[in-house]
């Protein structure tokens, strides 16, 4: 995985599969729109820097 994946094997762990399954849905929805904070988007060209709050609202939409 491109990301920090923490989060997604936590909720693994939980058993919460849906919620882990719809965090992978937005990470991967933002950082293919090239929409992502500045650790991917120095990265990346042609990104759209967003901020932290931004990008979260970026991954809610792409759930």
């Amino acid at each position: 995985m491109a990301y920090n994946d923490c989060v997604e094997l936590l909720l693994r762990h939980m058993e919460w599969f849906e919620a882990a399954d719809l965090i992978v849905k937005g990470m991967e929805g933002a950082i293919n729109a090239k929409t992502v904070t500045y650790d991917f988007e120095r990265l990346m060209e042609g990104a759209k820097l967003l901020k932290c709050s931004e990008f979260g609202d970026a991954i809610i939409e792409n759930m």
